[in-house]
């Protein structure tokens, strides 16, 4: 194996950890971070990221002159050519999968989770409990003490699932924004993304919304203000769905997330 070969693989792993640090730095500078991981952990990952810049450049450096002092006769022939082949294959794609989604992330908007996802992950599923924060915090929002004017959809999705007779929520005002998850019969659910740590163990959360008027898009962020209803289908596993007064459509907030 010539030495260009031996040490293509640190270069791949050293560049690699550059190009995200540096995409991490990038999003944290336009504000778009939080998009991607949860607000809590935005300090530690910014610091990592900030280290990992200087350290993997420093890497490159040692790698690059150590490559400059190695005196191997990299035209000598040596037999295993097919390995070296695959070798060189693998990673020059590698290296293209690191360049093409440092580019992404560079030119690319960043977007948060769509309905789509929402229904690949299965709204509202019996993976809740996981999104809903640790069973404590839960079993105290059924208590009469706590103000509901501030609870989002995690909270009223949390208390609907934790509740046995959910005859007593029934009448209790809400006002809560989300995005559309259209229905199968002229409704929809209003959904947001749990985050516990990062995307990629993004939670959907939602609540069924009855409405009069007609269903907005997928994927469009709404404001629902009406009172929870015994649901009309008496098939649905959700007992409880939002009867729409009012439901306005919105911008996306800027922070889409609940946590």
């Amino acid at each position: 194996m010539s030495s260009s070969e031996s040490r293509l693989p640190a270069y791949l792993g050293l560049g690699s950890v550059l190009a995200v640090a540096l995409c991490t730095l990038w999003l944290a500078l336009a504000g778009h971070l939080d998009l991607y991981i949860n607000p809590r952990y935005s300090v530690f990952t910014i610091v990592l990221a900030a280290v990992a810049v200087p350290a993997s450049v420093a890497g490159l450096v040692v790698v690059a002159r150590g490559h400059g002092h190695d005196h191997d006769d990299d035209h000598e022939e040596r037999p295993g050519g097919a390995t070296r082949v695959t070798r060189i294959v693998l990673g020059g794609v590698a290296a293209l999968v690191t360049i093409g989604v440092t580019a992404a992330m560079l030119v690319l908007p960043p977007t948060t989770l769509s309905a789509r996802t929402a229904q690949q992950r299965s709204v509202d599923s019996a993976t809740l409990s996981n999104a809903t924060g640790s069973e404590a915090a839960v079993s105290l929002l059924g208590s009469g003490s706590v103000d509901t004017s501030q609870y989002g959809v995690k909270d009223w999705a949390a208390l609907i699932r934790q509740t046995t007779d959910t005859s007593s929520l029934v009448g209790k005002r809400v006002r809560l924004s989300g995005f559309v998850v259209p229905g199968a019969d002229g409704s929809f659910t209003l959904t947001r993304f749990v985050i516990s740590c990062c995307a990629v163990d993004a939670q959907p959360v939602g609540l069924g919304v009855v409405t009069d008027g007609a269903v907005p898009d997928e994927d469009q962020w709404v404001t629902v203000t009406g009172a929870l209803a015994a649901n009309p289908d008496q098939s649905a596993d959700a007992r409880i769905v939002i009867r729409a007064a009012t439901v306005k459509k919105i911008a996306q907030p800027e922070d889409p997330y609940e946590y």
